[in-house]
């Protein structure tokens, strides 16, 4: 089993940045592919971007897609989220995920406790 632990999160003006961490413990950090989902109030958890164990393959939800880059840092035990061009819409609590990588597509297994985003207008 693996524990997430996000960081990063707070308030920004609308076209800001913010950079969002994960790191992770108790378990092979470096078996997972990884994930960010997000949770807007009302609305359910969306997949935001996911990253493979190596980091060769990331994929981005459209509405996110040339503004956010996910890396990760295996020696580190940590991922990444860089969000830039903020918009109001992205305000949202974040969420760390371990998982897999399959053909059908991501299955997250593990669940951080989530950080706040909130942008501004």
């Amino acid at each position: 089993q693996v524990q997430l632990a996000e960081s990063g999160g707070g308030l920004v003006q609308a076209g800001g940045s913010l950079s969002l961490s994960c790191v992770a413990s108790g378990s092979m950090f470096s078996a997972y592919a990884m994930g960010w989902y997000r949770q807007a109030p009302g609305k359910q958890r969306e997949l935001v971007a996911i990253i493979t164990i190596g980091g060769s393959y990331t994929n981005y939800a459209d509405s996110v897609s040339g503004r956010f880059t996910i890396s990760r840092d295996n020696a580190k035990n940590t991922l990444y989220l860089q969000m830039n061009s903020l918009k109001p819409e992205d305000t949202a609590v974040y969420y760390c995920n371990a998982g897999y990588y399959r053909p059908s597509g991501y299955d997250p297994a593990y669940w951080g406790q989530g950080t706040q985003v909130t942008v501004s207008s």
